[in-house]
């Protein structure tokens, strides 16, 4: 595992899996059934003079990227008092069995699934993490914590120990525990790469979300010691790589999407037909009226946020629905217009403004063209706007 540091702020910049989130005491646990979808809540909120976005972010459960992106323009130091800032609460949650921890890494976050309560009910856990430099092609897939420790040493790579004192920084062979210890106070060791990959915590919360330049995953402090007690040896672990998820939720199709990373976790631009392919193939053969413009706009985004782009459409290869109840025989016959009056037209230049079951609908996403159902409205981006 390698870890290059650019500042003269040695150590501070880790090199492994380490977890992201806010103070725990932030809401980042979910109740949730087996047909829920969908947690958290969107809002906007206005700064303070004090306020930086890298503190909301920590306050939040967010990482430093993640609360950036939402907000362009915004200087993250200095947004200034009276600022509204997006606060993007609502996760989509991973496709997969719902047990153990689950990293997606493009979105970097971590779900932490515990074992149902006593009652039958279940929590999600969740937290943002940052993913380094490293070869993410081999872990994908499903490991397991192999080892936990408190107060690790860290044993920089002989790699890291050359740069460094190239730089005029030389590392010792050893870092002990204590603040100057990259790893931070809590690692746990996964089964992936030989053991070379960790979940942990970090002495830089700032870079928590960051794109750094080596490393595998790392956390908040108060996040990482959260879910250290938590987390027994053994307990599995899924990495997975789903740049764009899909829920349906009272008929409305959501999407979120977040930059693809390429083989090394690195962030890399969308590419548009790449990912519509993959929301074609999330959404399956759900019968669809899908705003493909629209989508193709949240999907170029990339920036984490739900947006409803599409309803879910009556199949019209359904049986029809039984006939309605006759009325009473007291009931006086219901008027029909008279045969030869032509049904009404609509006109022409009068725009729907809620894609229905009367806009051209295909039978699967795949044959759905683009412009065939009307623009979903701006205020569908977030749940509280």
């Amino acid at each position: 595992m390698e870890v290059t540091y650019s500042t003269p702020q040695r150590l501070l910049i880790i090199g492994c899996l380490t977890l992201a989130g806010a103070p725990w005491a932030r809401a980042t646990e979910f109740p949730i059934n087996k047909d829920d979808s969908v947690v958290g809540t969107d809002q906007t909120i206005v700064t303070v003079y004090e306020d930086t976005l890298y503190d909301l972010a920590n306050k939040y459960s967010l990482g430093s990227e993640e609360i950036i992106r939402v907000n362009p323009g915004v200087d993250p130091w200095l947004p200034g008092a009276g600022t509204k800032i997006i606060i993007p609460g609502r996760h989509i949650l991973p496709p997969g069995p719902r047990e153990g921890i689950v990293v997606n890494l493009p979105e970097h976050r971590l779900y932490y699934y515990p074992k149902p309560n006593r009652d039958g009910t279940r929590n999600v856990i969740t937290y943002p993490v940052s993913i380094g430099k490293m070869d993410w092609r081999s872990p994908i897939g499903l490991t397991h914590v192999i080892q936990k420790e408190k107060d690790p040493k860290w044993y920089p790579p002989e790699s890291v120990r050359k740069e460094h004192a190239a730089a005029g920084d030389p590392l010792p062979p050893v870092v002990p525990a204590g603040p100057d210890n990259p790893l931070g106070q809590y690692a746990m060791r996964l089964a992936a790469g030989n053991g070379t990959y960790l979940i942990h915590g970090t002495n830089n919360p700032i870079a928590v979300g960051l794109a750094v330049t080596h490393g595998c995953i790392r956390m908040y402090p108060k996040d990482v010691a959260a879910l250290y007690p938590l987390i027994p040896v053994g307990t599995p672990v899924r990495l997975i790589n789903e740049p764009v998820k899909v829920a349906w939720v009272d008929g409305e199709l959501l999407l979120e999407a977040h930059p693809p990373v390429d083989s090394q976790g690195q962030t890399v631009e969308p590419e548009i037909d790449q990912f519509a392919e993959l929301m074609r193939a999330a959404v399956g053969d759900t019968v669809a009226a899908i705003n493909w413009d629209y989508a193709r706009e949240v999907l170029q985004k990339s920036d984490g946020i739900l947006a409803t782009v599409g309803l879910e459409a009556d199949d019209p290869n359904a049986p029809p629905s039984p006939p309605s109840d006759v009325p009473p025989a007291s009931a006086p016959p219901a008027s029909a217009p008279p045969s030869s009056a032509p049904p009404a037209a609509a006109p022409a230049d009068t725009p729907s403004t809620t894609p229905t079951a009367t806009t051209t609908i295909a039978t699967t996403t795949a044959a759905i063209a683009a412009p065939a159902v009307p623009a979903v409205p701006d205020s569908t981006a977030t749940a509280s706007h």
